[in-house]
């Protein structure tokens, strides 16, 4: 016959490996939902956003502030706001969207885009400010490649424009043309990590650093 502590044993351990495996899926759920609506985390591959991004700058992107979109069919259901001029968003790049490309929202529905030897001008007006950055003295013809003169184009109903800080090694909408508005991913916002390979350290500097 077996004891009274013996018997009530068994269901308490049930009981604590029940409470275990519902907090895991809880936590699960949570992150996914958050991973989905709310922010994600991406990593800089490339020098196309340089000096605003590094490679090996990890950011935070704020997937809510765009508008709620239902996973796979990418529609939203909760429109809030579209992008703006000047925003650094991530994106389904266009000719591949298994990859994930980051730039810099140049153009909006409506605008008139131009580049004049490198000189870039929206709806009539140049646009000068510290984010782009000039690199290679070499000014191309527009019958040789798009990347310093353009236009003018017009950007469409539900498209963007959008280039990298980088202006001299980024392959973006001068190349492949615009980004459909639902293929936006959300607004970077933060450099939460930043890990330099080359030198083998931590950029501290630019943890916690708010992107503009």
């Amino acid at each position: 016959m077996k004891k009274p502590e013996e018997t009530d044993a068994a269901p308490k351990k049930k009981g604590a490996l029940r409470e275990n495996i519902e907090a895991i899926v809880v936590a699960v759920i949570l992150a996914l939902f958050i991973r989905t609506f709310v922010v994600q985390a991406f990593k800089i591959p490339s020098g196309s956003m340089k000096d605003t991004l590094l490679i090996g700058d990890h950011i935070l992107v704020n997937k809510f502030i765009y508008g709620v979109k239902a996973p796979f069919i990418k529609k939203s259901i909760i429109p809030i706001k579209d992008p703006q001029h000047d925003d650094i968003i991530v994106f389904e790049f266009p000719e591949d969207p298994s990859k994930d490309f980051i730039k810099r929202v140049i153009g909006i529905p409506g605008d008139v885009i131009e580049i004049r030897n490198k000189k870039l001008f929206v709806n009539g007006s140049r646009v000068q400010n510290s984010h782009g950055v000039y690199k290679d003295p070499k000014i191309y013809a527009a019958r040789a490649q798009p990347r310093d003169n353009l236009g003018p184009v017009t950007v469409p109903q539900g498209k963007l424009f959008v280039m990298g800080d980088n202006r001299d090694f980024s392959y973006d909408s001068r190349f492949w043309g615009f980004v459909d508005l639902v293929a936006v991913k959300g607004k970077a916002f933060i450099i939460y990590w930043s890990w330099d390979k080359e030198n083998f350290g931590v950029r501290w500097s630019r943890l916690g650093h708010l992107l503009e």
